[in-house]
């Protein structure tokens, strides 16, 4: 019976968490050969503000880089897109 648990940072689509669940899913019965109805997956989305990595958060090191990045002109879908790398 695994419990796969999972910390993201916040901003993918639903279709992109429903995959990731999906895909978590399949290789757990794949590798260990668990039953789909045996399997938990929790996917747990963290805020920008509440992950850090080297004392420094996912927003703050997102700031960071757009005022590093000289002034160039971004397409919409790219600008708009809130996830990080």
């Amino acid at each position: 019976m695994p419990l796969i648990e999972v910390s993201i940072a916040r901003g993918r689509t639903p279709d992109q968490l429903r995959s990731l669940i999906d895909e978590l899913h399949r290789a757990a019965e794949r590798s260990v050969g668990a039953a789909p109805e045996n399997t938990t997956v929790i996917v747990r989305e963290i805020e920008h503000e509440h992950w850090s990595r080297g004392n420094q958060t996912i927003a703050e090191r997102n700031a960071a880089s757009q005022e590093a990045a000289p002034a160039r002109a971004v397409p919409a879908n790219i600008a708009a897109d809130p996830r990080s790398n």
